[in-house]
């Protein structure tokens, strides 16, 4: 896919987190993982069945592409539609993908009813993915340019001030060298007009170069 059709922004959680919780003494583990392949789910799968090898199931959701062009569930012998497919809709309906949650599930004695399964499935993958945004592990994943701005360190201030009052600017790196040089993680439809106030501000006086396109986390 030619990535000037690739799709601007996409939610992912970055790191893994978890949540849990109990239902009519059932216990209900939920951990979501940044994945970007069904090869690495299979695999991170595969790692939570021999952790919670004792568990009576694993079961799981997942999307993968940064159009969501892959998506598997599965109930892990829980009844048809009670597991896997209520954490694959929370998924979809958070609008997340390059994103797993494993939900383990530690039997308590009491049957919880088709209705009741859905519910708990749901209600433990929303608990881990409201501690992925708790925790700042939720983000959004933005297609950016790097741009890299070569200053003299007299000009240096002014070319930082700027860039971090600019609300989609990251700055990735400062090298202090012969000269300044910063690298910055841009929008890329925002590329040009950022190269042209840097360039205002310098007096055409900065070297910009505009580099690799990439996805990286829309924050400062």
């Amino acid at each position: 896919m030619p990535m000037d059709n690739k799709r601007e922004r996409y939610d992912t959680v970055t790191s893994t987190v978890s949540g849990e919780i109990i239902e009519k003494r059932s216990r209900f583990i939920a951990t979501a993982f940044h994945v970007e392949s069904e090869d690495e789910a299979n695999a991170v799968i595969a790692d939570m069945k021999k952790k919670y090898w004792d568990a009576r199931h694993n079961c799981y959701a997942f999307i993968v592409g940064i159009d969501n062009e892959l998506s598997r569930f599965s109930d892990d012998g829980e009844p048809g539609g009670t597991a896997g497919r209520p954490i694959l809709e929370v998924l979809k309906n958070r609008a997340l993908t390059n994103t797993l949650v494993v939900v383990t599930r530690y039997f308590g004695g009491v049957l919880l009813g088709t209705g009741g399964l859905v519910r708990a499935y749901t209600d433990a993958t929303v608990a881990a993915l409201d501690e992925g945004i708790s925790s700042g592990s939720l983000k959004t994943m933005c297609l950016m340019k790097i741009v890299r701005i070569t200053t003299d360190y007299n000009l240096s201030g002014k070319v930082q001030y700027l860039l971090s009052n600019e609300e989609s600017a990251v700055i990735r790196d400062i090298n202090y060298e012969a000269d300044v040089v910063f690298d910055v993680a841009i929008p890329v439809g925002e590329a040009d007009m950022l190269v042209n106030r840097i360039t205002d501000v310098t007096n055409a006086k900065a070297t910009i170069t505009q580099g690799e396109t990439d996805y990286f986390p829309l924050t400062k």
